[in-house]
Protein backbone atom coordinates (compact mmCIF):
# COMPACT_ATOMS: atom_id res chain seq x y z
CA UNK A 1 0.00 0.00 0.00
CA UNK A 2 0.99 3.76 -0.69
CA UNK A 3 0.52 6.41 2.12
CA UNK A 4 0.56 9.79 1.22
CA UNK A 5 0.39 11.04 4.70
CA UNK A 6 3.57 12.57 6.41
CA UNK A 7 3.39 10.92 10.23
CA UNK A 8 3.16 13.97 12.56
CA UNK A 9 6.20 14.44 15.29
CA UNK A 10 5.77 13.43 18.44
CA UNK A 11 5.08 17.19 20.01
CA UNK A 12 8.07 18.55 21.72
CA UNK A 13 7.24 19.19 25.40
CA UNK A 14 7.34 22.66 26.97
CA UNK A 15 7.03 23.61 30.22
CA UNK A 16 4.41 26.02 30.93
CA UNK A 17 5.29 29.95 31.25
CA UNK A 18 5.40 30.82 35.02
CA UNK A 19 2.28 32.88 36.06
CA UNK A 20 2.97 36.18 38.05
CA UNK A 21 1.99 35.75 41.39
CA UNK A 22 -0.38 37.80 42.64
CA UNK A 23 -0.80 38.73 46.34
CA UNK A 24 -4.24 38.08 47.64
CA UNK A 25 -6.21 41.10 49.85
CA UNK A 26 -6.73 39.95 53.16
CA UNK A 27 -9.96 38.59 54.19
CA UNK A 28 -12.32 40.36 55.95
CA UNK A 29 -12.70 39.64 59.95
CA UNK A 30 -14.35 36.74 60.00
CA UNK A 31 -14.12 35.76 57.01
CA UNK A 32 -12.03 32.85 55.40
CA UNK A 33 -10.66 32.45 52.37
CA UNK A 34 -12.42 29.77 49.61
CA UNK A 35 -9.95 26.77 49.20
CA UNK A 36 -8.56 25.38 46.22
CA UNK A 37 -10.47 22.99 44.59
CA UNK A 38 -9.19 19.67 45.98
CA UNK A 39 -7.20 17.81 43.06
CA UNK A 40 -6.76 20.68 41.04
CA UNK A 41 -3.64 22.15 41.71
CA UNK A 42 -5.46 25.52 41.49
CA UNK A 43 -4.07 28.76 43.46
CA UNK A 44 -6.13 31.81 44.46
CA UNK A 45 -5.55 34.89 42.28
CA UNK A 46 -7.19 37.45 44.13
CA UNK A 47 -10.98 36.08 44.27
CA UNK A 48 -10.99 34.05 41.44
CA UNK A 49 -9.44 30.62 41.64
CA UNK A 50 -7.25 29.37 38.52
CA UNK A 51 -6.17 26.25 37.39
CA UNK A 52 -3.20 26.59 35.24
CA UNK A 53 -2.77 24.95 32.16
CA UNK A 54 0.47 24.66 29.61
CA UNK A 55 0.30 27.20 26.83
CA UNK A 56 1.24 26.09 23.82
CA UNK A 57 4.43 26.62 22.09
CA UNK A 58 4.00 26.00 18.68
CA UNK A 59 6.53 22.63 18.06
CA UNK A 60 9.25 22.74 15.47
CA UNK A 61 8.80 21.52 12.27
CA UNK A 62 10.54 18.28 10.69
CA UNK A 63 13.43 19.41 8.45
CA UNK A 64 12.36 17.51 5.69
CA UNK A 65 8.95 19.54 5.88
CA UNK A 66 10.37 23.11 6.49
CA UNK A 67 10.86 24.40 3.08
CA UNK A 68 7.16 23.66 2.27
CA UNK A 69 6.35 25.49 5.79
CA UNK A 70 7.78 28.56 4.54
CA UNK A 71 6.15 28.46 0.96
CA UNK A 72 2.96 27.46 2.77
CA UNK A 73 3.68 30.66 5.33
CA UNK A 74 4.41 33.18 1.81
CA UNK A 75 1.56 31.64 0.26
CA UNK A 76 -0.75 32.67 3.32
CA UNK A 77 0.94 35.71 4.10
CA UNK A 78 -2.25 38.07 2.93
CA UNK A 79 -4.45 35.63 5.46
CA UNK A 80 -1.99 35.62 8.60
CA UNK A 81 -0.91 39.34 8.73
CA UNK A 82 -4.46 40.28 8.87
CA UNK A 83 -5.26 37.83 11.62
CA UNK A 84 -1.70 38.67 13.30
CA UNK A 85 -2.00 41.78 13.19
CA UNK A 86 -4.76 41.64 16.10
CA UNK A 87 -2.45 40.40 18.35
CA UNK A 88 0.19 43.64 18.71
CA UNK A 89 -1.15 45.35 21.56
CA UNK A 90 -0.27 44.79 25.18
CA UNK A 91 -3.13 43.03 27.17
CA UNK A 92 -6.63 40.63 26.37
CA UNK A 93 -9.35 42.65 26.39
CA UNK A 94 -12.52 42.73 24.79
CA UNK A 95 -11.94 44.93 21.82
CA UNK A 96 -9.01 42.29 21.00
CA UNK A 97 -11.67 39.85 20.95
CA UNK A 98 -13.94 41.85 18.42
CA UNK A 99 -11.05 42.91 16.29
CA UNK A 100 -10.28 39.12 16.08
CA UNK A 101 -13.99 37.86 15.10
CA UNK A 102 -13.65 40.76 12.71
CA UNK A 103 -10.12 39.02 11.25
CA UNK A 104 -11.49 35.67 11.49
CA UNK A 105 -14.85 36.70 9.39
CA UNK A 106 -13.26 38.57 6.62
CA UNK A 107 -10.66 35.23 6.23
CA UNK A 108 -13.86 33.75 5.53
CA UNK A 109 -13.58 31.64 8.70
CA UNK A 110 -17.20 31.18 8.77
CA UNK A 111 -19.53 32.02 11.67
CA UNK A 112 -19.55 28.76 13.18
CA UNK A 113 -16.03 27.99 13.45
CA UNK A 114 -15.39 32.11 14.18
CA UNK A 115 -17.94 31.23 17.36
CA UNK A 116 -16.24 28.01 18.25
CA UNK A 117 -12.70 29.48 18.35
CA UNK A 118 -13.25 32.39 19.77
CA UNK A 119 -15.76 30.50 22.94
CA UNK A 120 -12.52 28.17 23.52
CA UNK A 121 -10.41 31.23 23.63
CA UNK A 122 -12.18 33.20 26.10
CA UNK A 123 -12.52 29.83 28.01
CA UNK A 124 -8.68 28.85 28.18
CA UNK A 125 -7.78 32.19 29.14
CA UNK A 126 -9.98 31.87 31.94
CA UNK A 127 -8.48 28.35 32.78
CA UNK A 128 -5.18 29.73 32.27
CA UNK A 129 -4.40 33.15 33.76
CA UNK A 130 -3.12 35.06 31.29
CA UNK A 131 -2.85 38.03 29.77
CA UNK A 132 -0.96 38.92 27.26
CA UNK A 133 -1.80 38.96 23.57
CA UNK A 134 1.45 36.90 22.26
CA UNK A 135 0.00 33.50 24.54
CA UNK A 136 -3.60 34.16 23.34
CA UNK A 137 -2.03 34.02 19.96
CA UNK A 138 -0.41 30.92 20.96
CA UNK A 139 -3.71 29.39 22.50
CA UNK A 140 -5.29 30.02 19.18
CA UNK A 141 -2.65 27.84 16.86
CA UNK A 142 -3.62 25.28 19.30
CA UNK A 143 -7.03 25.41 18.89
CA UNK A 144 -6.99 25.51 14.91
CA UNK A 145 -4.97 22.76 14.71
CA UNK A 146 -7.47 20.61 17.18
CA UNK A 147 -10.47 21.82 14.88
CA UNK A 148 -8.80 21.29 11.39
CA UNK A 149 -7.10 17.77 13.00
CA UNK A 150 -10.28 15.84 11.68
CA UNK A 151 -9.05 17.27 8.13
CA UNK A 152 -5.85 15.43 8.33
CA UNK A 153 -5.99 11.92 6.54
CA UNK A 154 -3.90 9.79 4.84
CA UNK A 155 -4.58 9.01 0.92
CA UNK A 156 -4.09 5.49 1.01
CA UNK A 157 -3.31 3.51 -2.39
CA UNK A 158 -3.14 -0.86 -2.55
CA UNK A 159 -6.05 -1.95 -0.51
CA UNK A 160 -7.79 -2.17 -3.79
CA UNK A 161 -6.42 -3.21 -7.68
CA UNK A 162 -6.69 0.14 -9.18
CA UNK A 163 -8.11 2.15 -6.87
CA UNK A 164 -10.38 4.51 -8.50
CA UNK A 165 -10.19 7.68 -7.64
CA UNK A 166 -12.89 10.05 -9.25
CA UNK A 167 -12.42 13.77 -9.35
CA UNK A 168 -14.58 16.68 -9.24
CA UNK A 169 -15.01 20.13 -9.38
CA UNK A 170 -16.12 23.59 -10.40
CA UNK A 171 -15.10 25.30 -13.68
CA UNK A 172 -11.49 26.97 -13.13
CA UNK A 173 -10.82 25.21 -9.41
CA UNK A 174 -7.44 23.72 -11.75
CA UNK A 175 -8.68 20.38 -11.54
CA UNK A 176 -7.54 18.96 -14.79
CA UNK A 177 -3.94 20.41 -13.42
CA UNK A 178 -3.92 19.11 -10.11
CA UNK A 179 -4.81 15.84 -11.37
CA UNK A 180 -1.38 16.10 -13.21
CA UNK A 181 0.12 16.95 -9.91
CA UNK A 182 -1.28 14.19 -8.16
CA UNK A 183 0.14 11.81 -11.28
CA UNK A 184 3.41 13.00 -10.38
CA UNK A 185 2.78 12.06 -6.79
CA UNK A 186 1.78 8.44 -6.93
CA UNK A 187 3.73 8.11 -9.34
CA UNK A 188 7.12 9.11 -7.59
CA UNK A 189 5.74 6.33 -4.65
CA UNK A 190 5.77 3.78 -7.06
CA UNK A 191 2.49 3.76 -8.27
CA UNK A 192 1.69 2.69 -12.04
CA UNK A 193 -1.48 5.26 -13.08
CA UNK A 194 -3.69 4.85 -15.95
CA UNK A 195 -5.27 8.58 -16.84
CA UNK A 196 -9.26 8.82 -18.40
CA UNK A 197 -10.60 12.06 -19.98
CA UNK A 198 -13.58 11.92 -19.20
CA UNK A 199 -14.17 15.78 -19.60
CA UNK A 200 -15.30 15.10 -23.00
CA UNK A 201 -17.70 18.84 -22.90
CA UNK A 202 -14.36 21.25 -22.74
CA UNK A 203 -12.95 21.12 -26.11
CA UNK A 204 -9.16 21.21 -24.80
CA UNK A 205 -9.69 18.84 -21.45
CA UNK A 206 -8.57 16.02 -23.40
CA UNK A 207 -5.60 17.52 -24.83
CA UNK A 208 -4.67 19.27 -21.54
CA UNK A 209 -5.00 15.98 -19.86
CA UNK A 210 -2.63 14.06 -22.68
CA UNK A 211 0.00 16.51 -21.83
CA UNK A 212 0.15 15.82 -18.30
CA UNK A 213 0.15 11.89 -18.86
CA UNK A 214 3.25 12.15 -21.05
CA UNK A 215 4.94 14.41 -18.85
CA UNK A 216 4.18 12.10 -16.17
CA UNK A 217 4.85 8.56 -18.67
CA UNK A 218 1.76 7.18 -17.79
CA UNK A 219 -1.38 6.00 -19.77
CA UNK A 220 -4.90 7.54 -20.89
CA UNK A 221 -7.80 6.58 -21.89
CA UNK A 222 -9.28 9.41 -24.24
CA UNK A 223 -12.20 8.89 -26.66
CA UNK A 224 -13.15 12.59 -28.45
CA UNK A 225 -16.53 13.39 -28.42
CA UNK A 226 -17.47 10.05 -26.12
CA UNK A 227 -20.08 9.73 -23.92
CA UNK A 228 -17.91 10.50 -20.03
CA UNK A 229 -19.79 7.61 -18.47
CA UNK A 230 -18.25 5.14 -21.54
CA UNK A 231 -15.17 6.66 -21.08
CA UNK A 232 -14.63 5.89 -17.50
CA UNK A 233 -16.01 2.36 -17.86
CA UNK A 234 -13.37 1.89 -20.64
CA UNK A 235 -10.96 3.49 -18.15
CA UNK A 236 -11.44 0.95 -15.00
CA UNK A 237 -11.71 -1.96 -16.82
CA UNK A 238 -8.20 -1.10 -18.79
CA UNK A 239 -6.93 -0.36 -15.65
CA UNK A 240 -7.75 -3.91 -14.10
CA UNK A 241 -6.67 -6.13 -17.48
CA UNK A 242 -3.30 -3.96 -17.36
CA UNK A 243 -2.67 -4.30 -13.23
CA UNK A 244 -2.45 -0.29 -12.64
CA UNK A 245 -3.06 0.44 -8.91
CA UNK A 246 -4.59 3.55 -9.84
CA UNK A 247 -7.25 5.01 -12.52
CA UNK A 248 -7.47 8.55 -12.15
CA UNK A 249 -11.04 9.87 -13.86
CA UNK A 250 -11.12 13.57 -14.70
CA UNK A 251 -14.61 14.86 -15.02
CA UNK A 252 -15.85 17.62 -16.50
CA UNK A 253 -15.94 20.83 -14.57
CA UNK A 254 -19.92 22.09 -13.52
CA UNK A 255 -21.28 24.67 -10.85
CA UNK A 256 -23.61 22.64 -8.42
CA UNK A 257 -26.67 24.85 -9.49
CA UNK A 258 -25.89 23.00 -13.55
CA UNK A 259 -28.48 20.12 -12.16
CA UNK A 260 -28.31 18.42 -15.60
CA UNK A 261 -24.61 18.08 -15.36
CA UNK A 262 -24.68 17.24 -11.52
CA UNK A 263 -26.72 13.87 -13.03
CA UNK A 264 -23.91 13.60 -15.35
CA UNK A 265 -21.73 13.26 -12.14
CA UNK A 266 -23.64 10.54 -10.75
CA UNK A 267 -24.01 8.53 -14.10
CA UNK A 268 -20.69 8.70 -13.89
CA UNK A 269 -20.39 6.84 -10.76
CA UNK A 270 -22.96 4.07 -11.37
CA UNK A 271 -21.45 3.17 -14.38
CA UNK A 272 -17.85 3.09 -12.76
CA UNK A 273 -19.35 0.67 -10.30
CA UNK A 274 -20.54 -1.54 -12.94
CA UNK A 275 -17.33 -1.95 -14.17
CA UNK A 276 -15.43 -2.39 -10.35
CA UNK A 277 -18.56 -3.21 -7.96
CA UNK A 278 -16.18 -1.55 -4.96
CA UNK A 279 -15.80 1.63 -7.22
CA UNK A 280 -14.98 4.46 -6.55
CA UNK A 281 -12.69 4.05 -3.85
CA UNK A 282 -12.10 7.84 -3.57
CA UNK A 283 -14.30 10.75 -4.49
CA UNK A 284 -12.12 14.03 -4.46
CA UNK A 285 -13.66 17.48 -4.71
CA UNK A 286 -10.65 20.21 -6.14
CA UNK A 287 -11.90 23.86 -4.74
CA UNK A 288 -10.22 26.83 -5.09
CA UNK A 289 -9.11 28.16 -1.62
CA UNK A 290 -9.54 31.72 -3.03
CA UNK A 291 -13.43 31.39 -3.39
CA UNK A 292 -14.11 30.83 0.41
CA UNK A 293 -17.22 30.79 1.14
CA UNK A 294 -18.10 29.83 -1.85
CA UNK A 295 -15.65 26.54 -1.74
CA UNK A 296 -17.98 25.74 1.31
CA UNK A 297 -21.26 25.66 -0.58
CA UNK A 298 -19.27 23.70 -3.13
CA UNK A 299 -18.30 21.54 -0.64
CA UNK A 300 -22.35 20.76 0.21
CA UNK A 301 -23.61 20.28 -2.69
CA UNK A 302 -20.93 17.76 -4.60
CA UNK A 303 -21.32 15.76 -0.96
CA UNK A 304 -24.94 15.65 -1.36
CA UNK A 305 -24.51 14.40 -4.95
CA UNK A 306 -21.60 12.28 -4.79
CA UNK A 307 -20.41 11.43 -1.21
CA UNK A 308 -17.39 12.68 -1.12
CA UNK A 309 -14.54 11.32 0.46
CA UNK A 310 -11.94 13.58 0.31
CA UNK A 311 -10.61 17.07 -0.77
CA UNK A 312 -7.85 19.25 -2.68
CA UNK A 313 -7.77 22.81 -1.95
CA UNK A 314 -5.82 24.39 -4.79
CA UNK A 315 -4.32 28.09 -5.35
CA UNK A 316 -4.49 29.28 -1.59
CA UNK A 317 -0.58 31.35 -2.73
CA UNK A 318 -1.87 35.01 -1.93
CA UNK A 319 -5.24 34.48 -1.14
CA UNK A 320 -6.57 36.49 1.54
CA UNK A 321 -9.54 33.80 2.64
CA UNK A 322 -7.70 30.94 3.94
CA UNK A 323 -9.75 30.86 6.53
CA UNK A 324 -12.00 28.62 4.36
CA UNK A 325 -10.91 25.30 5.90
CA UNK A 326 -11.73 26.40 9.33
CA UNK A 327 -15.25 26.91 8.11
CA UNK A 328 -15.14 23.01 6.38
CA UNK A 329 -13.66 21.47 9.39
CA UNK A 330 -17.11 22.59 11.50
CA UNK A 331 -19.53 22.49 9.23
CA UNK A 332 -18.66 19.78 6.53
CA UNK A 333 -15.26 17.70 7.94
CA UNK A 334 -14.43 16.01 4.86
CA UNK A 335 -11.03 14.67 5.16
CA UNK A 336 -8.05 17.61 2.67
CA UNK A 337 -5.84 15.23 1.24
CA UNK A 338 -3.67 17.82 -0.42
CA UNK A 339 -3.47 21.71 -0.70
CA UNK A 340 -1.65 23.51 -3.14
CA UNK A 341 0.10 26.76 -3.25
CA UNK A 342 1.50 27.13 -6.70
CA UNK A 343 1.32 25.82 -10.49
CA UNK A 344 4.60 23.70 -10.14
CA UNK A 345 4.25 20.02 -9.48
CA UNK A 346 6.12 20.43 -6.09
CA UNK A 347 3.23 22.92 -5.14
CA UNK A 348 0.99 20.11 -3.98
CA UNK A 349 1.90 18.94 -0.87
CA UNK A 350 0.03 16.79 1.90
CA UNK A 351 -1.85 18.70 4.46
CA UNK A 352 -1.12 18.79 8.11
CA UNK A 353 -3.35 20.46 10.19
CA UNK A 354 -0.35 22.01 12.62
CA UNK A 355 1.10 23.34 10.09
CA UNK A 356 -1.42 25.12 7.96
CA UNK A 357 -2.20 26.55 11.73
CA UNK A 358 0.95 27.72 12.39
CA UNK A 359 1.42 29.20 8.50
CA UNK A 360 -2.28 30.96 9.29
CA UNK A 361 -1.04 32.68 12.04
CA UNK A 362 2.50 33.03 11.10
Amino acid sequence: MFSFFKKKPPPTPTAPPAVPATATAPAPAGVQPAPAAPGTGGSLIGRALVTPIEIPVPAAVPPERQKWLEKLKAGLGKTASSISAVFGGTQIDEALYEDLESALLMADAGVAATQYLLNELRRKVRESGVTHPVALKNILIATLTELLQPLEKALVIGQQQPTVIMVAGVNGAGKTTTIGKLTRHLANEGATVLLAAADTFRAAAREQLSVWADRNTVEIISQEGGDPAAVSFDAVSAGKARGKDVVLVDTAGRLPTQLHLMEELKKIKRVVQKADATAPHEVLLVIDGNTGQNALTQVRAFDDALQLTGLIVTKLDGTAKGGVLAAIARERPIPVYFIGVGEKLEDLETFNAREFAQALLA
